[in-house]
């Protein structure tokens, strides 16, 4: 049994030149006193609560939850060191600067990592199985693709500085990989502990994140598994939340809790700082749900009440903008079945009723934005 206020979050133990930080098993029982603890868990599960309920009266949610899963990509890799823009994460590569295409193509790989991994989790629990099936998804083809993907490291890696010298932190030595991630899985999966989920996602992202299993992608596995993990429990009934946002916030003070835990054993404050963040992303979330359905409803009845003949086409391509927020011409005519002409006049009705604007400056192969619609996902 673990007290939470008396923590021991491991050991130091020497390596060759270095010592390496070994965590301390998870899976058992853990109790506190804190009663702050308490209520953050009580606040945090009544915003859940909310936006779970909001989220099922949402008629056509799944369109919305596209636009999540993509803002979920770009800052958590923005916290990786990406520079890729929200905006800029729903053009086509050949539109994409050259020099931002590597940081552009982290962005859609974890887009896909994600999809793929809620996918399978109707199938596949958490497992090593699905960690390393998400791991491969996410370096496949870029700069990390030289770091063993889909596999966990058998070298010694580090967190900070350029070595393993002036390194801030050394995770746990490879030979210890199996163990601890052993013990990782069998604590999610672990029923008799009668632990709130909430605590217990807090848990599972420290120790991931300090058993470091991979080369690279560490930060945005671990993060994608806070989702994953609250959707298996049913804590979350869609894929709506994400706790990127509120890292990216001040990574500063994220990476300062973490190392508290390690190097003070404070995980009583992680779990204030994890609690809180959930408290303010479901609320956010919830706000955001609502001014979407806001815009889309408003939206919707410009075209109805303007749009005469192209009603139908305005209604049908708005639809797919929902999903798809930035289109060529191109784009219009096959998604409406339109004319080259018929495309144009549709999307210049769109312009004139501000619901897309022209983003590119080109005269040919112009794209438009819905704008209106991306920037509710930037608060």
């Amino acid at each position: 049994m673990i007290v939470l206020e008396k923590f021991n979050a491991g050991q130091l133990l020497k390596g060759i030149d270095y010592a390496y930080f070994k965590p301390n098993a998870i899976n058992t029982k853990w109790i506190w006193t804190d009663s702050k603890i308490n209520r953050l868990i009580e606040n945090a599960s009544f915003e859940l609560g909310q936006l779970n309920s909001f989220a099922q009266l949402v008629p056509n949610i799944d369109l919305f939850i596209q636009l999540h899963i993509t803002k979920e990509a770009v800052v958590s890799s923005k916290i990786e060191g990406t520079q890729t823009r929200f905006d800029e994460a729903f053009l086509q590569k050949d539109t994409i600067n050259p020099e931002r295409k590597d940081d552009w193509q982290e962005v859609q790989n974890y887009t896909l990592a994600l999809n793929q991994a809620i996918t399978e989790l109707k199938t596949l629990p958490i497992s090593s199985r699905l960690i390393l099936k998400t791991h491969q998804a996410l370096m496949q083809g870029v700069r990390g693709q030289a770091k063993t993907p889909g596999e966990y490291r058998k070298s010694q890696n580090w967190i900070g500085g350029r070595s393993l010298k002036d390194a801030s932190f050394i995770p746990p030595h490879f030979q210890y990989l199996d163990e601890l991630m052993g013990d990782l899985e069998k604590f999610i999966h672990n029923e008799n502990l009668e632990i709130p989920m909430l605590i217990k996602a807090a848990i599972i992202h420290y120790q991931f994140e300090t058993i470091h299993p991979f080369l690279d992608g560490n930060g945005r596995i671990g993060r994608l598994l806070i989702t994953l993990f609250l959707i298996e429990k049913q804590v979350l009934t869609r894929p709506l939340l994400y706790l990127s946002s509120y890292f990216e916030k001040d990574t500063n003070l994220y990476y300062a809790h973490l190392m508290g835990v390690r190097k003070n054993h404070d995980m009583r404050q992680w779990i204030v700082y994890f609690l809180t963040g959930m408290v303010q992303t479901a609320r956010q979330a919830v706000k955001t749900l609502g001014e979407i359905i806001n815009l889309k409803t408003m939206s919707e009845k410009i075209i109805q009440e303007k749009f005469g003949k192209r009603i139908k086409s305005g209604l049908l391509l708005h639809t797919y903008l929902l999903k798809q927020p930035i289109v060529s011409i191109k784009e219009v005519q096959k998604v409406c079945n339109l004319t080259p002409k018929s495309a144009g006049d549709l999307v210049k009705a769109m312009q004139q009723n501000n619901i897309v604007q022209e983003i590119s400056g080109n005269f040919r192969n112009r794209l438009f934005m819905y704008k209106s619609y991306l920037d509710l996902f930037n608060h």
